[in-house]
C-alpha cells in the first residue's frame, strides 16, 4: 500500500500532472488558496515545515497544543482543535481532491510534511512523492506519470488505508498529550470528508453527483477498514477560527 514500489515512467510529466491537479484545488478559492491544495516538497524549503513521521513525536504537538489553549483554556477543545488541524491536512485535501476529479496523492506518514503559519497553527501540507493515482473518469486519467486505478473503490480504498497510517499516529500522539475521545476523533475524520464532499462542488461550480458518490464511497472505505467515521459525538467547545472556517463560511 505505499508508494515506493511505483515506478514514475517520466518525472517532469508526473510533476504536471499533479501541478494540475493542485492549481484546479487552489482555485476553488483564490482568497484561501492553501485550504485543500498540497505543496511538492521539492519545490519548498524547509523553513517552517515538519515532516509527520517525525514530528508526532517531537514536541510539535506540544507547541500545537499549548497555542490552542492559550485560545480556549480548555484541554479537551485545544486536544480537538489540534487533531482537527491534523485530520484536515491528512484527509480533508485529499478528499477534496478525489471529490472533485478522482485524483490522489499519497496521504501516508511517510510522505507527509506540515507547514506553520507566523501564529504556530497550521496552514499547509505537502507531500514528498508527487505520485497521483487517478480513477476513470478523471482529468488526469491516461496521462503518462499517474498510476491508474481500475476504479473508484478501488481508490477510496487505497486512499482510506494510506490516510490510517497517518490518522493513528497523529490519535496516539494527541492522546497521550490530551483528553480525545476515539470516537470523537473518528468522528472528525468523517466530518472532513462530508465537508469535501458538501463544499468543494459548490465552490467548483459542478459535479455534485459526482462529488457525493466519491465522498460516501470514501467514507465506505473507512468502514470497511474497521474505524467508525460515520460516529457522532458532539463537542463542548468549538474549534477556534481558522482559515478552513473562513473558506467554507
Amino acid at each position: 500500500m505505499t508508494t515506493q514500489h511505483v515506478q514514475s515512467r517520466d518525472p517532469d510529466l508526473r510533476t504536471d500532472a499533479f501541478a494540475r491537479t493542485c492549481a484546479r484545488l487552489r482555485a476553488l478559492n483564490p482568497d484561501c488558496p492553501r485550504v485543500y491544495a498540497v505543496a511538492a516538497m521539492s519545490d519548498e524549503g524547509k523553513r517552517r515545515w515538519w515532516r509527520l513521521s517525525t514530528g508526532l513525536e517531537s514536541d510539535r504537538v506540544d507547541h500545537l497544543l499549548s497555542r490552542s489553549l492559550q485560545d480556549l483554556d480548555n484541554s479537551e477543545a485545544a486536544a480537538t482543535q489540534v487533531a482537527t488541524s491534523l485530520i484536515h491536512a491528512i484527509v480533508g485535501r485529499v478528499a477534496a481532491s478525489i471529490v472533485a476529479d478522482g485524483t490522489a496523492w499519497d496521504p501516508g506518514l511517510e510522505n507527509l510534511w506540515i507547514h506553520m503559519d507566523n501564529d504556530s497553527s497550521i496552514d499547509w501540507a505537502g507531500v514528498a512523492d508527487e505520485t497521483l493515482r487517478v480513477a476513470p473518469g478523471s482529468s488526469q486519467y491516461g496521462r503518462d506519470g499517474v498510476v491508474e486505478m481500475p476504479c473508484e473503490a478501488a481508490l477510496s480504498i487505497w486512499a482510506a488505508h494510506r490516510c490510517l497510517t497517518s490518522l493513528r499516529a497523529v490519535h496516539s500522539a494527541v492522546s497521550r498529550r490530551a483528553p480525545i475521545d476515539s470516537v470523537r476523533f473518528w468522528g472528525l475524520v468523517g466530518e472532513s470528508i462530508l465537508g469535501a464532499t458538501a463544499y468543494v462542488p459548490i465552490l467548483a461550480g459542478e459535479g455534485e453527483t459526482a462529488a457525493w458518490r466519491r465522498g460516501q464511497g470514501l467514507l465506505d472505505a473507512f468502514v470497511g477498514a474497521g474505524v467508525p467515521v460515520r460516529a457522532r459525538r458532539k463537542a463542548h467547545v468549538r474549534p477556534r477560527w481558522s482559515e478552513l472556517d473562513q473558506a467554507l463560511a
